[in-house]
């Protein structure tokens, strides 16, 4: 068998496997739902999650314990 042959037999047993697609069309308009999930889950504008004071909190103790850490992490920024 050639390549040629290869691909037509792997292109028939693909079409053979998987049923070709009906109904492609959307029944209703999925945005307004979306805005809808995103106006619930909106989250307050000054909310910090306590890992992000957790991580601040290690931040200041490393640069006040090593404070030759300061040029390398200024480098980083």
């Amino acid at each position: 068998m050639n390549n040629e042959e290869n691909s037509k037999e792997v292109n028939a047993l693909v079409r053979a496997a998987i049923a070709p697609v009906k109904d492609t069309e959307l029944r209703r308009d999925l945005w307004p739902q979306m805005l809808r999930k995103l106006d619930e889950q909106s989250v307050p504008a000054f909310h910090v999650p306590w890992f992000d004071w957790a991580l601040a909190a290690i931040l200041g103790a490393v640069l006040v314990f090593f404070p030759s850490s300061i040029p390398a992490l200024l480098y980083h920024l």
